[in-house]
């Protein structure tokens, strides 16, 4: 006797086998923009109609099903599956709206394909082979940190910014999507011309495009850059600890930039004294050598507090900028659990040394079972972290001496306005934002990753973990929810490996 749950799981399919009326259609249904739900809804509904429905897609497919999807979208999904790199679409395979699929099931069998079901794929025109092996995720291309198109870019990218600023995400990562394509171009746009059958660049990006090649600018990049709104909200959030829809708040008082805050009396927290107080610096540009000498601090505050732990320098700075906007580090110790409280310490070793202008520290709060596959994963993690300003002497070794000057805390206007005045007079320091990061070993691999950046970079390995392979993927972990199981990495290249990604160095990152 076969015991009942696995005699239940037998029948069950052999059922399936059973009940399958047309074995020559074995269909699969694509969850892109359908869904996880109603893809095994109507995978179960078929399968009790008598089709053949795949799990995932193979060679033996003959129907691919989709919902709200354009024929080149479905192409190259199917290009990513099977490698190719061309719009061909094989004849042995037939991309399908849904409604084939629902009609088919109504009428209890696969009834015959007419053109109202197929989904047409555009026909590439004969291009340049290296336009042809553009991919349409910026995590499967090589960005070098230099490229030929700044001139186009750039323009791009100040529209993205003004779309983040009126609270428009969707425009704000087209337009840095389209960046993004044409800074891993192998050569100058000259015409509209180099940019046919390139992803990513939508009606919009290629009007843009289009007038600069034409007319050596862009209206509407030029308006939005003399604009008063995009000019006062991008001098408000670069105030350290000003986010957007602060900035929007304080746009819509009147405010306009930091001398306003001071002269208006706005109450601000912690942090925002800090930024105004140190606003001139911190909108300078913080060099390579710069944060060299920032790193020597923090090996030698870490090592200090917790002997054999490890700092990385990351961000921009690792993918081989020679300036950034801010300095960061990742920090962990081979046995797991010593970094554990490791902050405070760090901190406390700083503070002594009169290094630190202002800190902030938080706790790690991050919960595998919590924040793992139940967390969508964005940008932002939960490791114990400091975000700080730094006071940097002129000299690398009046820098890693001890100082004596004293970290005052500012509460008011007038005392905001009077340290910048005394700052003025002391040209042997500089304030400069630095963040401190600390994982977990387990977790370093992870955390590497994410902080390394470039911002679109690693938006486009989250998308496509989630989209492409049914993975999260987060600055913690990796979780693959096919097997239910977190996928353990000690690399970044085993990461880019579970993701079926070619592995892209640090220094190619630069979408």
């Amino acid at each position: 006797m076969i015991p009942l749950k696995r005699r239940k799981v037998s029948l069950t399919v052999s059922q399936q086998n059973d009940t399958c009326r047309f074995p020559h259609v074995s269909i699969f249904i694509l969850e892109r923009k359908m869904g996880t739900s109603r893809r095994a809804f109507l995978t179960r509904l078929g399968r009790s109609k008598g089709f053949l429905i795949k799990e995932s897609y193979s060679s033996s497919i003959t129907h691919i099903v989709s919902e709200n999807n354009s024929g080149d979208e479905v192409q190259a999904w199917l290009d990513n599956q099977t490698g190719r790199d061309t719009n061909h679409t094989s004849s042995s395979v037939c991309l399908l709206d849904i409604r084939w699929f629902t009609e088919s099931m109504e009428a209890g069998h696969p009834i015959t394909v007419q053109d109202r079901h197929t989904l047409q794929v555009n026909p590439k025109p004969n291009i340049d082979p290296n336009a042809m092996l553009m991919k349409s995720y910026a995590c499967q291309r090589r960005t070098p940190l230099k490229h030929h198109n700044s001139f186009l870019t750039d323009a791009l990218e100040i529209l993205a910014q003004n779309a983040e600023y009126n609270d428009n995400e969707g425009r704000s990562v087209a337009f840095r999507r389209a960046a993004s394509v044409l800074k891993a171009l192998p050569h100058r746009v000259k015409s509209m011309e180099d940019l046919r059958s390139l992803p990513c660049l939508g009606d919009h990006s290629q009007r843009v495009i289009k007038e600069i090649l034409e007319d050596g600018s862009s209206r509407e990049v030029e308006s939005t850059r003399q604009s008063e709104q995009y000019q006062a909200i991008k001098a408000l959030t670069g105030i350290f600890g000003v986010g957007v829809r602060t900035a929007d708040r304080w746009f819509r008082e009147g405010l306009r930039s930091p001398d306003d805050l001071i002269h208006t009396g706005q109450q601000l927290n912690r942090a925002q004294q800090a930024g105004v107080q140190y606003y001139d610096d911190l909108q300078k540009p913080v060099t390579k050598a710069e944060a060299d000498v920032i790193s020597d601090i923090v090996e030698k505050a870490v090592h200090a507090v917790l002997p054999g732990a490890e700092i990385q320098l990351m961000g921009g700075f690792r993918r081989g900028k020679e300036v950034g906007h801010d300095v960061d580090f990742l920090i962990t110790h081979p046995e797991e659990g010593k970094e554990e409280g490791l902050m405070p310490k760090i901190t406390n070793w700083l503070e002594e040394q009169g290094l630190l202008l202002y800190q902030k520290t938080t706790r790690n709060s991050y919960l595998e079972k919590m924040d793992g596959p139940a967390r969508a994963p964005n940008n932002m993690d939960r490791f114990e972290r400091c975000f700080s300003i730094f006071k940097l002497q002129a000299s690398a070794e009046s820098c890693t001496s001890n100082s004596t000057a004293s970290v005052q805390d500012v509460s008011t206007g007038s005392e905001t306005e009077r340290h910048s005045d005394q700052h003025s007079e002391a040209s042997d320091w500089r304030a400069v934002r630095v963040d401190l990061v600390v994982s977990p070993y387990s977790q370093f691999a992870f955390a590497t990753l994410g902080w390394t950046g470039s911002k679109l970079f690693e938006r486009e390995l989250r998308r496509w973990a989630g989209q492409e392979k049914h993975m999260s993927l987060s600055s913690h972990a990796l979780y693959d929810s096919k097997q239910n199981l977190y996928l353990r990495a000690k690399t970044e290249e085993e990461i880019f490996a579970y993701l079926g990604l070619e592995f892209i160095p640090p220094s190619e990152r630069n979408a």
